[in-house]
């Protein structure tokens, strides 16, 4: 029950902190494709600020630093979609698929170099982001994700940025009426999807394993945070909801061998398909009813109305 629970907890903050990033990039009116790609540059960069932290660094600055770094990365890296989306008004979709593509290229690179070696594998300790509560075990990054939820609802429902990033993605021409800057609304919108997603892709590598080959990216968690989005309707409290809903089938593989389960004779890989299976039948059933941003996709045009 115990190990259901974590890693339950465990999946649920990535899934709903790359879905909130969507989440945000989408109500400016950008669809971001990109997370798996934003994930791995994150969790890379992630990686390497806590084998760069000093020994004996105090606990809270190497979990603060590495996440703030996590971010950076993963705000830079997005920074190429807004660029590409919103001043050469490339397709959306083209583009996210290509910085996915070139993520896993580029951090095996990038962790080969840092390794001095043909591995793409970098080992680190992930003790500062693990802490124990009798016989369960979470990780720093709970914490973290219950505040970036809150703000993220705070943010979205509450203040006047939040009023302008979410006209920007339903009608940009009449929101350029009124004096937003829509151009700057999106690319607000697109960086805090990288941070969240930079900060997802760390949360996603560090508190389960303490070394990761970076040649399997991040295993397709950012497409199914993009089904949590899309399942929680582009809302703050509803995509925690359907993280939490998906993150129980994607705990399924990492119990199964301990648990009754194993008297199914399953393989792990088998576990591993069903919560991409039961995205492709939720939102087979649940799409029609979805209502995404009405300009999300589309290049803002200043001549048209």
């Amino acid at each position: 029950m115990f190990l259901l629970l974590k890693y339950t907890l465990l999946y649920t903050v990535v899934l709903m902190m790359v879905a909130l990033g969507g989440m945000f990039s989408e109500r400016s009116g950008i669809i971001n494709i990109a997370l798996e790609g934003i994930m791995v540059i994150g969790g890379l960069a992630g990686v390497i600020a806590i084998k760069l932290m000093p020994a004996g660094a105090n606990m809270l600055v190497i979990v603060l630093g590495s996440v703030a770094v996590a971010a950076l990365a993963g705000m830079i890296y997005a920074a190429l979609l807004a660029f590409a989306s919103i001043n050469l008004n490339a397709d959306q979709t083209i583009g996210g698929t290509a910085l996915n593509m070139l993520a896993t290229a580029l951090a095996m690179v990038i962790a080969k170099g840092f390794n001095g070696s043909a591995s793409a594998k970098l080992d680190y300790s992930n003790r500062a982001f693990i802490y124990d509560f009798g016989e369960l075990t979470v990780s720093a990054f709970l914490f973290i994700g219950i505040v970036i939820l809150i703000v993220s609802y705070i943010m979205l429902y509450k203040t006047r940025i939040g009023l302008r990033l979410r006209s920007c993605g339903e009608h940009p021409q009449a929101a350029a009426s009124v004096g937003i800057d829509v151009y700057k609304m999106r690319y607000l919108g697109v960086l805090i999807s990288g941070a969240l997603g930079g900060i997802g892709g760390m949360a996603y590598i560090v508190p389960s394993v303490s070394s990761w080959n970076f040649e399997v990216g991040v295993s397709g968690a950012g497409f199914l945070a993009l089904a949590v989005m899309i399942f929680g309707q582009w809302k703050p409290f509803k995509i925690f909801l359907a993280a939490m809903f998906f993150a129980l089938f994607k705990s399924l593989a990492n119990i199964a061998s301990s648990t009754a389960l194993a008297s199914l004779g399953w393989t792990q890989n088998m576990y591993n398909m069903i919560p991409f299976i039961a995205s492709m039948v939720i939102l087979a059933f649940t799409s029609k009813k979805s209502r995404a941003p009405k300009a999300e996709g589309v290049p803002y045009d200043k001549g048209s109305r």
